[in-house]
């Protein structure tokens, strides 16, 4: 089950903040599900909720790999890549918003609050996704999309996405003056190496001990407090 919400004791006011894409902002999670347990079942093989942790937050090429290996499929990472995005792209292309993601970015656009994503998504595949809602993301500072960007060097858990997008904003402010929203256990793990604090949104599969690194723990976007961190509250 999900976890209930929780927080730590203890927050810093911040100026900026930072979205993670794929089940956070897009529930394309739902998608992935499908388009992986499809080819999991081509192949004799059953795609589990314990593999399907492993992958959230991870580029495409981590998440191949992973899905190839815990499976045993009996295709290279390259073809499993290759089947993925031919079956994911007529679904990915209208993906709906996640409860109260599209109203807290709007908010934080109206108050002057600097926004950005930082996802591990191709641009190609960000593009996809986001093409339907242009007028909402061009609400954003900028999107870093980890999985093609040359500057990232090293995908969640690594702290270099969330680095990268700080250095983007126009005033490139401290890593400790952004909040970073996850859904998964790896994003919330490079958001804090980052030295950022990080708001987590679990999948209904994460584990209580695999959110416990996040500074707070919602159900919900709907349910955020953005005024324990110095930013307007939402009305």
């Amino acid at each position: 089950m999900r976890p209930v919400s929780s927080t730590k004791n203890a927050f810093l006011k911040v100026t900026h903040v930072i979205f993670d894409l794929d089940g956070l902002i897009l529930d394309t999670e739902s998608i992935y599900k499908n388009v992986i347990a499809s080819i999991a079942k081509q192949h004799g093989k059953q795609y589990t909720n314990a593999i399907r942790v492993k992958l959230l937050g991870s580029p495409d090429t981590d998440a191949a790999r992973i899905c190839v290996s815990e499976m045993q499929l009996p295709i290279t990472k390259s073809q499993f890549l290759t089947e993925f995005r031919q079956r994911s792209k007529v679904f990915l292309a209208s993906c709906p918003f996640m409860p109260g993601a599209e109203n807290l970015i709007k908010h934080l656009s109206q108050n002057k609050v600097p926004i950005a994503v930082a996802t591990s998504s191709s641009k190609d595949s960000a593009n996809l996704k986001t093409a339907k809602y242009k007028d909402t993301f061009n609400l954003f500072s900028h999107i870093v999309t980890g999985g093609s960007d040359p500057e990232v060097k090293h995908g969640k858990p690594s702290p270099d996405i969330f680095l990268v997008c700080a250095s983007r904003f126009a005033d490139s402010p401290d890593p400790q003056k952004c909040l970073v929203f996850e859904d998964a256990p790896n994003g919330v793990l490079a958001a804090t190496e980052a030295g950022m604090q990080c708001v987590m949104v679990p999948d209904e599969h994460i584990t209580t001990e695999q959110t416990r690194q996040a500074t707070q723990v919602l159900k919900s976007l709907t349910d955020v407090k953005l005024e324990l961190f110095g930013l307007p509250p939402l009305k």
